[in-house]
């Protein structure tokens, strides 16, 4: 009886054992997801807050003046997240409207208005440059040009596609090379060259994702064309 009596005090024992060493992982693990769970949430709201205004149109830093219209844009990460186009509000291109894809993508707008009047995106890895060119082309005078990058955007450019990009007020457009990130925003009949574009070349010394740079955000105040 006592040896039954001390075995089953050893297996109470190392059963409570069992079960406390079971709770501390269950705790454990719990806690990891929580931390986990609130980095993640941090990254989406971070994602997010470029399509989703807060207090000011497209969820500018501050409020643009009266006469301008409020953008906000960021560039293409790598070859998995399409580039992203915000105009007084309006979502212009993004991944979720399927309308971006590998190259450069346009949006162009009404400078008198700011409606949207159409939207393009050109593979410059495995496509033509023709359409491009056709498209640059049919731009009409005071429209609003913006422009970003996804992937590649210049393996198939060529000189007169880069001229026709640099007349509406593109200084960078000359220097974009393979898998470089770049956004731009500028307008048919531009006099001077554009305020608003961002450029990064790929070096394999500064990029943050393997083969491709880090993705360009921009946001800032287009004035309205007058009449």
């Amino acid at each position: 009886m006592v040896r039954t009596g001390g075995f089953l005090k050893l297996a109470v024992l190392a059963f409570a054992f069992i079960l406390a060493i079971y709770l501390a992982f269950q705790l454990l693990e719990i806690r990891m997801e929580f931390r986990l769970g609130s980095r993640m949430g941090k990254s989406v709201f971070v994602k997010e807050d470029l399509v989703k205004p807060v207090g000011n149109k497209c969820g500018l830093s501050k409020a643009c003046p009266i006469g301008q219209f409020a953008f906000k844009m960021a560039s293409g990460a790598a070859s998995v997240v399409g580039p992203k186009m915000c105009l007084e509000d309006k979502m212009l291109m993004s991944a979720v409207k399927n309308n971006v894809g590998r190259g450069i993508n346009i949006a162009l707008v009404n400078g008198r208005t700011g409606a949207l009047n159409k939207t393009g995106f050109f593979d410059m890895w495995a496509g033509n440059v023709a359409p491009l060119i056709q498209f640059l082309k049919g731009i009409e005078e005071g429209t609003v040009v913006m422009m970003a990058s996804f992937d590649d955007p210049s393996t198939k450019l060529n000189d007169e596609a880069r001229k026709l990009i640099a007349d509406l007020g593109s200084t960078a457009i000359n220097n974009l090379g393979f898998r470089d990130n770049w956004i731009f925003v500028g307008g048919k009949g531009i006099k001077t060259k554009s305020p608003f574009e961002q450029h990064i070349k790929n070096s394999a010394d500064t990029n943050k994702f393997d083969g491709w740079p880090e993705v360009l955000e921009m946001e800032g105040c287009v004035p309205r064309k007058e009449d």
